[in-house]
This record gives structure tokens, C-alpha cells and sequence, in this order.
């Protein structure tokens, strides 16, 4: 390679990373900042200390306690948790859905389903609600046919997943709500449901229920399992057996 050829490969990369030094400058120009980073001239990022502000108000069930667990790393950080200034309520449901139903009616994947409603609130005034959204995510893992034990494993991993999932979602809704106060407000759409389960004889002192999908069929006539967590009532159904008997 002689001189020449040098000096313009060098002065070809000289310019490439001038225009890419370039176009991230501009990105502040054009009004993208990060979300969570410092800002030119600010000693912390202000997000970051609002976040660590707020206290996760205990959530029921297993399921919910892993939520809870989730959220508190999202908004502390590495950095220690100052709950003094703001209550955060959440509530979640998880459910699980048996697709890629074979010719055998074995299914090959299970998805699962996660949703959770939040409220913001500031300490000592709870009548009050801040800001309020909601979060939503899709999750699952391929069947393992007769590996009970790996199976299990794979069920307890799923409901961890889609409570991170739903915690990152959550502080990132909250933390836009430091930053721009806005939110994305009530739900709209319609949640799964559960009706009586008139076919079945009832077994105890109530009215047997089946979970509905937001499609209204109930889930034993489109493949939908009966296993799901839920922060709503303060029972977990994966380990009651007779609301799994009941189809719940």
C-alpha cells in the first residue's frame, strides 16, 4: 500500500467517525434524551432519584411477590431505596395458554399471558391517585411430554419472566411520569373473565366457575390450561388443586 492510499483510508475513517459524533449530537437537537441518563450540566439524572422514591406496595401471591421483587430493582437501581415520597399499587394476572395443539391433542408450547394496572400515589395522601396505567406482555416455552419435573421448572420460570417483563414496563411508564407527566391512564379493553360452569355438578358449597378468554370462549373448549396466578383475590391457583379441579 503506498502513501497515497494510506493517507485517504485514514482520512475516510477520520470522517466517518466525525459523522457519527455528528448525528448523536443531533439526537438532543431533535429532542431525544435519555430516559434515565444525566443531562449536560446535572450532577445526578433526575428520574433516576424520583424513582428511588416511590414504595412498591406489597402485592399478594407468589406471583405478585416476584413482581413486587422486580420493580424494586427496576426503580432502585444499584443505588439504595428511599421510599419517602410516592406509593406505587399494582395489580397482575398471568394465565397461560396451551398452542400448537398436535393431532394427539398434545400441545407443543405453552404461552403465557401477563397483565398488570398500576396507580401512583403520594405518601401520606393515598385519596389521590397520581398517575395510573397499565402493562401488558406475551411469554411462554415448548412442552417437555412426560418431563413432570422440567415441566414444573419451566411453569415457575414463566410466571418470574412475565412478572420482570411487566416490572420493566411498569417503571418505564412511571419514570415517562416523572419526566413528562403523562400516563397512560385506565385500561380500556376487556379482561378475561369467568362465568358459571353450568356442566359440572357442583362438588362444594359454591358455583363451580370457568375462565372465559377476552374472545369469550371458555378455555377447556379452545385449548386454554386452567393454571394461572393472579394478585387480584390473594390466592394463587397454582396451588390450590380444587380450583383447578373447577377449571379456574
Amino acid at each position: 500500500m503506498n502513501g497515497n492510499s494510506r493517507m485517504k483510508k485514514v482520512a475516510r475513517r477520520g470522517l466517518g467517525i466525525l459523522l457519527a459524533g455528528v448525528g448523536l449530537a443531533s439526537l438532543g437537537a431533535c429532542g431525544f434524551q435519555p430516559l434515565y441518563g444525566r443531562q449536560a450540566g446535572q450532577k445526578d439524572a433526575a428520574v433516576n432519584a424520583q424513582l428511588k422514591d416511590v414504595y412498591v406496595a406489597n402485592i399478594p401471591t407468589r406471583f405478585g411477590q416476584e413482581l413486587r421483587l422486580g420493580l424494586q430493582k427496576e426503580m432502585a437501581g444499584d443505588g439504595p431505596e428511599r421510599p419517602e415520597g410516592y406509593i406505587l399499587r399494582v395489580n397482575a394476572t398471568a394465565s397461560l395458554e396451551s398452542i400448537d395443539i398436535h393431532q394427539d391433542n398434545t400441545s407443543g408450547r405453552t404461552r403465557g399471558v401477563g397483565w398488570a394496572d398500576w396507580r401512583l400515589y403520594r405518601v401520606g395522601d393515598t385519596s389521590k391517585v397520581l398517575a395510573r396505567g397499565y402493562a401488558r406482555t406475551l411469554d411462554g416455552f415448548n412442552m417437555n411430554i412426560e418431563q413432570y419435573f422440567a415441566q414444573t421448572l419451566n411453569n415457575e420460570t414463566l410466571y418470574k419472566r412475565i412478572g420482570e417483563s411487566l416490572a420493566h414496563d411498569i417503571t418505564m411508564q412511571v419514570a415517562v411520569w416523572f419526566r413528562a407527566h403523562q400516563s397512560l391512564g385506565e385500561e380500556k379493553s376487556i379482561r378475561p373473565g369467568r362465568d358459571p360452569y353450568l356442566d359440572r355438578l357442583p362438588g362444594t358449597q359454591r358455583t363451580d366457575m370457568r375462565y372465559i378468554g377476552v374472545d369469550g370462549f371458555p378455555a377447556n373448549a379452545t385449548g386454554r390450561s386452567s393454571n394461572n396466578a393472579s394478585t387480584w383475590t390473594g390466592e394463587d391457583s397454582r396451588n390450590l388443586e380444587d380450583e383447578e379441579d373447577n377449571g379456574l
